[in-house]
């Protein structure tokens, strides 16, 4: 077995071990209701919200900003979608029994977590112009990524891959934006 083949298997041993882990937590009904209700807002809701409550506030200020960060959250969704179907991983719950699907999924495939994606890009977006949002924010995002596991939707290289691409983006897009 090569280096590489060995590397990859112990990612996928670690990655199944973490999906298990965090996933069982959502045996808690407490747990799995509250995972549930973050993953909803994830859906989306929760930016639509922050986006009319920042406009509420500052106005046509944050015009820029806002149209800047829906205009890279369009750009991740189309890199989201190629990835989804490119890839054709599976979620969790399709290939091993152990993980319980806590939500319904929005699309079929596992890789990359577009909820963690749209998390960071938000988060590092708006937190950057208004860093008074940052610990509703942060904790949000956080919450977001770890639902998508426990809720037995992703695996955690998934929600890794997502968070590394939404940051990526919003980088780009605030270095266009100075």
């Amino acid at each position: 077995m090569s280096r590489w083949q060995s590397t990859v298997l112990q990612v996928q041993d670690w990655d199944l071990y973490w999906c298990l882990r965090l996933n069982s937590y959502s045996t808690r009904q407490a747990v799995a209701r509250t995972f549930k209700l973050i993953s909803r807002l994830g859906d989306g809701w929760f930016w639509y919200g922050l986006t009319l409550v920042i406009l509420s506030i500052y106005g046509m200020h944050a015009l820029p900003l806002l149209g800047q960060a829906w205009l890279t959250s369009i750009t991740g969704l189309v890199i989201y979608k190629l990835l989804k179907h490119k890839t054709l991983r599976p979620r969790p719950y399709q290939v091993h029994q152990a993980v319980m699907l806590g939500e319904r999924p929005l699309d079929h495939f596992s890789f990359p977590s577009g909820h963690t994606l749209h998390a960071v890009l938000f988060t590092v977006m708006l937190g950057t112009d208004f860093p008074v949002l940052l610990p509703i924010l942060v904790p949000f995002m956080l919450l977001v990524a770890l639902s998508r596991v426990i809720l037995g939707l992703h695996y955690p290289t998934d929600v890794i891959m997502g968070a590394v691409i939404g940051a990526t983006l919003s980088g780009l897009s605030l270095c266009f934006m100075l």
